[in-house]
């Protein structure tokens, strides 16, 4: 029996971004040494792909739905019970979930500005003790909290659709889009139950022991919630059901690990993985190695990049964008000799440029490199976004892209 082929994704969270003037009009990709993803496309096929439809905010939600094959229109119901699914968390037909992050506000007079949409990336330890203590004081038959990793959390309204039939047609702008801003403009209306929560988690948390002891360290206090990314548990068809696929997913981040989980995959736990730039990069290569070993087909993912975007550092960003070439890429590429026939496919979800330190819907580069003899590709001089819009390719259904990489046998 012959050996089935091997694939792999791998995606370095808002890698992509615009030109610099301080890189002499370069993007972070184009000055970054990264060797390997330069070698995948001089070998491979470069292009670009829209991950973003029209009218969808560039969340990341968004753009790993397509990126896993799943058309947003049809699939896209809330981030919030993306994040459920990672969680173990199991939702009732009428129950919304919504994204719960713990944030830092800033309090100006009449004014309340967005300092940190990630209350200084708040320890796991940290976030657990606060996440309980919202319990304790705001828990109801009809209201939870979950804990997830660092600042990212969830928070479940039982019956919520039932309920309040505005709830998952609210509009709350995600706190990273509106760092450094007055946040009034973005908040529910005053008698919106998630607003009652809001106000009510900034007086619990003013005077929390570990907002204390933050600040003692010179650390943003985790002074308030923020819910946003609600909507109701979706319907998803299984890789497996549609491509006879089956695999693992890596990431730190409980919304890709969810997603995941809804297209039938499994959950490698990587030890040491954060989200953060000191994420066990060797792990999570070494996991995907072993998960090909005992699947055909491995998602991993890393957030690296996409933090050194929302705070604006570029020294940041390129050194991510190093770490995940190197680390990552270049770790898997040398794996895969060990399997007689394999694909990789490497890209970005989406931007998240330094000059607007939030995401953008812009077309990202996509690599993919494989090992098939007379495989069709359109090579570039390297991998970043210039090389790609030369390419002449450019994928406007960002979830047609898995049909392109993986040759289903069928299309769903």
């Amino acid at each position: 029996m012959p050996e089935k082929m091997k694939y792999v994704i791998i995606v370095g969270d808002g890698m992509a971004d615009y030109s610099v003037e301080s890189l002499g009009g370069k993007t972070p990709l184009m000055v970054a040494r990264t060797p390997h993803m330069d070698w995948m496309a001089k070998q491979g096929e470069i292009g670009l792909v829209r991950t973003i439809p029209d009218g969808f905010n560039p969340g990341s939600e968004i753009a790993n739905l397509s990126i896993f094959g799943y058309n947003p229109i049809s699939y896209y119901t809330g981030r919030g019970p993306l994040e459920a699914a990672s969680l173990g968390v199991k939702l009732a037909a009428d129950d919304i979930a919504f994204r719960c992050n713990l944030v830092t506000l800033k309090f100006q007079g009449n004014k309340i500005v967005m300092e940190d949409f990630s209350a200084g990336h708040i320890t796991n330890e940290e976030a657990k003790k606060v996440i309980l203590d919202l319990n304790k004081e705001m828990a109801t038959n009809e209201i939870r909290f979950y804990a997830g990793v660092s600042y990212r959390h969830l928070m479940v309204l039982k019956n919520g659709a039932a309920k309040f039939s505005n709830m998952e047609k609210l509009e709350i702008t995600p706190p990273h889009d509106i760092i450094g801003k007055e946040i009034s403009p973005f908040l529910p209306q005053m008698n919106e139950p998630v607003l009652t929560l809001m106000m009510k988690s900034q007086r619990l948390l003013k005077n929390h022991p570990i907002n204390h002891t933050r600040e003692a360290k010179g650390l943003p206090p985790a002074n308030s919630i923020w819910l946003w990314g609600q909507g109701r548990s979706p319907r998803m068809i299984t890789l497996k059901e549609r491509f006879g696929m089956e695999g693992y997913v890596i990431s730190a981040v409980h919304l890709i690990k969810g997603i995941g989980i809804l297209a039938g995959l499994e959950v490698l736990e990587v030890p040491g993985i954060t989200g953060y730039f000191d994420t066990n990069y060797d792990g999570k290569a070494r996991y995907a190695l072993r998960g090909l070993r005992e699947k055909d087909f491995v998602y991993v993912h890393v957030e690296a990049p996409d933090e050194a975007g929302h705070m604006g550092d570029l020294r940041l960003k390129i050194e991510a964008i190093e770490a995940f070439d190197e680390k990552i890429v270049g770790r898997i590429l040398r794996g895969m000799k060990e399997f007689k026939q394999y694909k990789v496919l490497v890209l970005p979800d989406h931007p998240t440029p330094l000059s607007v330190r939030t995401h953008t819907a812009d077309p990202v580069p996509y690599v993919i490199y494989s090992n098939e003899d007379g495989a069709t590709s359109a090579h570039g001089k390297r991998f970043d976004e210039v090389s790609a819009g030369q390419s002449g390719i450019s994928i406007e259904k960002g979830f047609e892209l898995i049909e392109r990489f993986l040759n289903p046998r069928c299309s769903c």
